[in-house]
């Protein structure tokens, strides 16, 4: 529901209240605002303007020269390709410096030749929607009334100056889907009274009963049926202040009669239809179900075919109209339209929703029948549209209204005692707390000592009992007025260590880039054991629904893999996927599977895409290695982490490491096999996999913090040639363990094989850091360490320097 706050002003005094401090309060009583558009924020430096002058222009056949007086000493010329600019016209003119939605400013420039000192606007170009602009000026430049002054500020007359507001309703809120409910809300906040439309008294000779006779078959479907008759009138456009209120409500303007039956919509919430008399074909409406394949084509020029669930009203013959839904073609209102048929009526929200869902057909009316309407007002409604055509179209509104009513509407009442509220809501109010509030709401209450009745009014059906009323008065006294407390027993919530971790696995991997996957915990007998480090009996479904989901998994990556595909298949061609879940391995048929939560990723495609920098990286296994380095930091056990070459059912076998915790497999990481690739119609994916029950149950001692160095540190670069087989994470560790505490960093930065090293040998480079963090080393000292160090190597592997 959009609300603008200048037509909101009509009906309550909002004085001292800006649009924000309305959205804060609305919200904190339960009405969602979703946003404030200040169209004028964005537009500055418009003005009327009045053509005086328009030609051709000399150098272009769909440009115009036009001689604009915007308020000035002299005249300026403006080119306008407008298909509509006309001499005479009152126009929206963008000066030099103006700046439209965009951020495009306008300059005074040349157009093939020939000055232009600004723009003439169209209302697209001032940011209004396309849907919402008049069809007269939908493909050209808006034109002013005659009356408006040149030089003025044009946004006021426009209503571009306001400010509108998003409501996001819940169901139950059809009262806020009129401006007059959104003003009784506003009220009730801001205990303000609210004013509403004073209907003027109109009388004629002529009866409305002479011209028109009203018959409802089923008064379930229809308990109220009112038709009222308006002759002469003169269809024309709507006064500019009636077509900017529609606009801002998100409704385009039609033609005056039109326009006012939308304008009621949003005034009152009651769905209105208007006729014209003369090709209504008959003197009688009846309301009746439709007959099975009866046809009708509705104002959107579509024809639609009916059952016997769908409410129509009929001149007695045929269908003229899609009760409460949208009116049809034939009856339309147009130009050469002399009398209307002015229908309002109460119609059944179930039978109006069922038709509305059928056709696929909503519209604003049916979503307010849906929803239900006050029906107190259906009556008023009518008047004052009434009154809105005699003054706008010049009609003359006939005298009385025919009616079909069958319509009860008692009024609902509401006991409640003081005690239970206060129980219910944790307050401590008293008696005059709440008549205050009753006041506020323009409830009617009595008060017999503690025991306060309500009467609703109808406008409010959604309040029945007294938790209603409760709920009502907590949110008006004001929801943060609440005191705060715990039931007795209760600890605070939080979250354990545990959860607390799982929390940084997926802040780190999505930090990374990847993104969570949700896949089934059933697979298929032949799927179910892919990739699975451990393998136990399947776990069958007694009754599955399918093969495919007929097993209990031991492995997230299969389905993990299935996602990858279906991604490729659609041509998203970098796929980063992570999955936190539970594998089952069977513990015989007399026990319940031991259930563990494992985390897997599944990487594709290219992971540094910059083409401006000729930077294009596949993922590679040091992608997903660089990735999995980083969560092991975050989770603090990476000192506890080691790698070493592995190989799994899957995998490929020069492109797999097992995961090692503490000497524990926790885990694998790699590319998975070609076979698997074609199984999987994938190419060039990496897949980890690991038991994060292990990692985030393991005990990490407290993050301890070090000085800056005072003394320099020493680096100095070894290479090494040892047999093709010897790892380099055994040879880091040995150089780790020899350098003692002198030793501060080891890394690996090249590994080569071929000229000038041996058949079967290979040269593994490090870069070693010495420091001691209480003097200055000296060459000795780290000679002395290094010469350990090299002693080690050759004892363990055979190492020699590389010369």
């Amino acid at each position: 529901m959009l609300v603008s706050y200048k037509w909101l002003q009509s009906y309550v005094d909002l004085e001292g209240i800006t649009p924000e401090e309305l959205a804060n309060q609305l919200t904190k009583s339960g009405i969602e605002v979703d946003g404030i558009e200040r169209p004028s924020e964005r537009l500055k430096n418009f003005v009327v303007g009045h053509v005086l002058e328009k030609e051709k222009h000399p150098n272009a056949d769909k440009l115009n020269r036009c001689l604009v007086h915007i308020g000035e000493e002299e005249p300026v010329q403006i080119i306008c390709g407008a298909p509509n600019v006309a001499a005479g016209q009152k126009v929206v003119v963008a000066k030099p410096g103006a700046r439209l939605p965009g951020n495009v400013k306008i300059k005074r420039s040349k157009i093939r030749g020939e000055v232009s000192n600004g723009m003439i606007c169209s209302l697209q170009e001032l940011g209004l929607e396309t849907k919402v602009v008049p069809k007269d000026f939908a493909d050209g430049i808006y034109v002013l009334p005659e009356e408006s002054v040149p030089g003025t500020d044009a946004l006021p007359l426009l209503g571009l100056d306001d400010a509108v507001l998003d409501l996001d309703l819940t169901a139950n809120r059809a009262d806020c889907m009129s401006m007059i409910g959104v003003a009784y809300e506003v009220g009730a906040i801001f205990n303000r009274r609210v004013k509403l439309p004073e209907i003027k008294e109109k009388s004629s000779e002529e009866r409305a009963a002479d011209y028109i006779h009203v018959k409802v078959d089923n008064p379930q479907d229809n308990p109220l049926y009112t038709a009222k008759i308006i002759k002469n009138v003169k269809i024309g456009p709507s006064p500019l202040w009636l077509q900017t209120r529609l606009m801002a409500s998100g409704i385009r303007p039609h033609n005056n009669v039109v326009d006012i039956t939308n304008y009621i919509l949003h005034e009152y919430g009651q769905p209105l239809h208007a006729f014209d008399y003369d090709r209504f074909g008959s003197k009688e409406i009846v309301v009746r179900r439709a007959k099975e394949g009866e046809k009708l084509t509705t104002l959107d020029e579509v024809e639609r075919t009916l059952s016997e669930e769908h409410l129509v009203i009929t001149n007695g013959i045929e269908p003229v109209a899609l009760a409460g839904v949208m009116g049809g073609l034939d009856s339309e209102v147009q130009s050469d339209t002399k009398t209307v048929l002015l229908e309002s009526a109460y119609f059944n929200g179930t039978v109006i929703r069922k038709a509305s869902r059928d056709l696929g057909l909503r519209s604003e009316s049916s979503s307010r029948f849906e929803r239900g309407i006050d029906p107190q007002r259906v009556r008023e409604a009518a008047e004052r549209a009434a009154d809105l055509i005699a003054e706008l179209a010049g009609g003359e509104v006939l005298e009385g209204t025919v009616e079909a009513d069958a319509l009860t509407a008692n009024p609902v009442k509401i006991e409640f005692a003081l005690g239970n509220l206060n129980d219910r809501l944790g307050t401590e109010l008293s008696i005059g707390d709440v008549e205050q509030i009753m006041d506020r709401l323009q409830f009617s209450y009595e008060i017999e000592g503690e025991r306060i009745t309500a009467t609703v009014p109808s406008r409010r059906w959604d309040l029945h009992i007294p938790e209603d009323m409760y709920e009502e008065i907590a949110r008006l006294y004001g929801y943060d007025n609440i005191p705060k407390t715990l039931p007795k027993g209760v600890a605070l919530g939080g979250l354990s260590p545990y959860q607390r971790k799982r929390r940084m696995v997926r802040d780190c991997l999505e930090g990374a880039g990847l993104m969570q996957s949700v896949t089934y915990s059933l697979t298929s007998a032949d799927q179910y054991a892919q990739f699975a480090r451990r393998k136990t009996e399947p776990i069958q479904l007694a009754n599955p629904m399918s093969e495919a989901h007929a097993v209990l998994r031991l492995s997230l990556v299969p389905h993990l893999l299935d996602a990858v595909s279906y991604n490729l298949a659609r041509n998203n061609k970098q796929v980063f996927l992570y999955e936190i879940g539970s594998v089952f391995y069977s513990q015989g048929n007399d026990r319940l599977p031991e259930e563990r939560e494992h985390l897997a990723g599944a990487m594709t495609g290219l992971y540094v895409d910059h083409p401006w920098q000729g930077k294009k990286d596949p993922v590679d296994f040091y992608t997903v290695k660089g990735i999995l380095d980083a969560l092991f930091d975050k989770l603090s056990i990476a000192q506890s982490i080691r790698y070493e070459k592995g190989e799994g059912d899957g995998l490929h076998p020069g492109q797999t490491a097992n995961i090692l915790l503490d000497g524990q497999v926790v885990g694998f990481i790699g590319k998975i096999a070609p076979e698997m690739e074609k199984r999987y119609d994938v190419k060039n994916v990496f897949v980890f996999e690991l038991d994060l029950s292990k990692l985030l149950s393991w005990e990490t001692t407290p993050l301890l913090y070090r000085p800056i160095p005072k003394f320099p540190s020493i680096s100095r670069d070894i290479a090494l040639i040892v047999d093709r087989e010897v790892p380099a994470g055994d040879l880091k560790r040995t150089i780790q363990k020899a350098g003692g505490k002198l030793l501060k960093e080891v890394d690996v930065f090249d590994v080569y094989e071929g000229k000038n090293v041996s058949e079967g040998k290979k040269s593994i480079a490090f870069t070693l850091e010495y420091y001691d963090p209480e003097r200055t080393l000296t060459d000795d000292q780290v000679v002395a360490v290094h010469e350990d160090i090299l002693s080690a190597v050759k004892e363990a592997f055979g190492a020699e320097l590389r010369k």
